[in-house]
């Protein structure tokens, strides 16, 4: 085969895992707003040179911008070879692709094909990836059989799944996923949420790797977790599949939430800052009572309270009018929120839904 090789992702696609790296030569926010799976960002043009090459284009030449971009380009491709690659061996097979165009990832990949390595060229670059995600996952949900968790918050959804995925079962955990627990509590502090492009295509990549002859556990959410949007076919798939209604008492669900929300615990500032969102549904003298209860450590109580008056009644309408199959929902009671019940419910959860007569 003549290198560089330029192919399709079609016929990538089979071959992804067998290339020793997968380098995205985009800028650095192009990548961290998503990338092929695996890949690494070995950039040609940097966030800043991107734009004063662009700048260039648009308001001197196009000429006079290649010129710079090529100046930066033949900088940046040495500096990566000399601190990344310079040890590789000959036989060492890496993927390239830049946006769409070609430009970016064409350079770097005739330097390398000229040094003697079996590179290849993504044809329309990360684009023709992205197009690929958009349309799996029109269908892809379509394969699976969902089993679906609910129940109030608090009540252990979250961390039943992630038992069951310590368990071998096959979990699709879209909180997780989005770095969002689905709330106006759900920001996690230390993860921001990933973009929506990037959601996406880790949402894709699970689940390609999912057996569509087994059953996938997930937790009942609404059409967005956080700021990201849960793909439609998925969602529809979801509200129409068989539910486990998972239940716990009010005084567990509260110990709970203070276990998976220990920074609201530590900074009732942080907590009191996210409750200001919720002003419009209870006015401003019951976020002031909530915003006391914090400042004086009377957390226990507040959680009590948020969850009687805020976020029970908003489930209660929510779930009834979106799973369809909520009236025949299987019961799981959980007697406490110990790792055993956890384990013990997970188990049973498992196999039920593996049961070819319960299924």
């Amino acid at each position: 085969m003549k290198y560089p090789a330029v192919l399709s992702f079609s016929e990538i696609l089979p071959q992804l895992a067998q290339f020793d790296a997968i380098i995205d030569v985009r800028s650095p926010a192009e990548f961290a707003e998503d990338h092929l799976p695996g890949a690494i960002n070995c950039p040609v043009l940097d966030d800043a040179q991107r734009i004063q090459v662009g700048t260039m284009y648009k308001t001197i030449s196009a000429f006079e911008a290649k010129k710079l971009g090529a100046a930066f380009v033949a900088k940046n491709i040495a500096q990566h070879i000399e601190n990344q690659f310079l040890s590789y061996p000959q036989d060492w097979k890496p993927l390239v692709y830049c946006w769409r165009g070609g430009n970016r990832s064409g350079a770097m990949a005739l330097i390398f094909a000229r040094i003697g390595w079996p590179v290849t060229q993504l044809d329309g670059g990360y684009k023709t990836y992205r197009n690929h995600v958009n349309a799996e996952l029109a269908v892809l949900p379509q394969k699976f059989n969902f089993n679906v968790l609910c129940g109030p918050t608090g009540s252990g959804k979250s961390r039943l799944l992630q038992v069951l995925a310590s368990q071998g079962a096959q979990v699709l955990d879209l909180e997780k996923l989005a770095a969002h627990r689905g709330s106006v509590l759900g920001d996690l502090p230390a993860a921001p949420q990933p973009s929506q492009k990037r959601f996406e295509s880790l949402l894709w990549e699970l689940l390609i790797k999912f057996d569509p002859s087994r059953p996938i556990f997930v937790e009942a959410e609404s059409k967005k977790v956080g700021k990201l949007r849960v793909p439609d076919l998925l969602m529809e798939k979801m509200r129409a599949s068989p539910c486990t209604a998972v239940t716990l008492s009010i005084t567990d669900r509260v110990a709970l939430l203070m276990q998976d929300y220990p920074h609201f615990v530590a900074d009732p500032g942080l907590l009191n800052t996210q409750l200001d969102f919720l002003t419009h549904l209870h006015g401003k003298e019951k976020i002031a009572h909530w915003h006391q209860l914090a400042l004086t450590g009377k957390t226990s109580e507040l959680v009590d309270e948020l969850l009687r008056k805020h976020y029970d009644p908003g489930y209660l309408q929510s779930i009834r009018r979106n799973f369809v199959r909520l009236d025949q929902a299987r019961s799981l009671s959980l007697p406490d929120i110990s790792d055993e019940t956890f384990q013990q419910a997970a188990r049973q959860l498992n196999e039920a839904a593996n049961s070819p007569l319960l299924a």
